[in-house]
């Protein structure tokens, strides 16, 4: 039996601000915007390439505080150019970090050991790890 993991609840406090922010500015597909009435709505996007999606929302989603969510990560197959990439979208991100050894030799140094990291506009942390064979 496979178990997929599909939707992780991202809790936010603006609705349409981080909207904006998670597709406006990280590049992430709206897959529905539902506004159920005045104190139910959800909103679910998917990273490209991804088969998780985050989802925001008020009314139907679990109450958790805004900004309280870490360890979010996502993993390109090229670090340099997805840290260039959203750079210039302006999101806040930090250096290229690495972060332990190799255990072995890989084509790319950056590969499984070169992140960085951002956080939302209510503070959820992101990490942006590079491995070229997934990514």
């Amino acid at each position: 039996m496979n178990w997929t993991l599909e939707v992780v609840v991202v809790p936010v406090t603006d609705l349409d601000r981080a909207k904006d922010f998670y597709a406006g500015q990280l590049g992430f597909t709206v897959d529905h915007d539902t506004k159920i009435n005045d104190e139910v709505r959800i909103i679910q996007l998917t990273p490209p390439g991804s088969g998780c999606s985050v989802v925001i929302g008020k009314g139907a989603v679990p109450d958790m505080p805004p900004g309280s969510l870490r360890g979010l990560q996502l993993i390109v197959a090229d670090l340099k150019a997805a840290h260039a990439e959203l750079s210039g979208r302006g999101v806040a991100v930090s250096d290229i970090q690495i972060l332990g050894e190799n255990p072995q030799p890989v084509p790319d140094p950056l590969d499984n050991v070169g992140f960085f990291f951002f956080t939302d506009p209510d503070g959820n942390g992101w990490a942006v790890q590079q491995i070229s064979d997934r990514g």
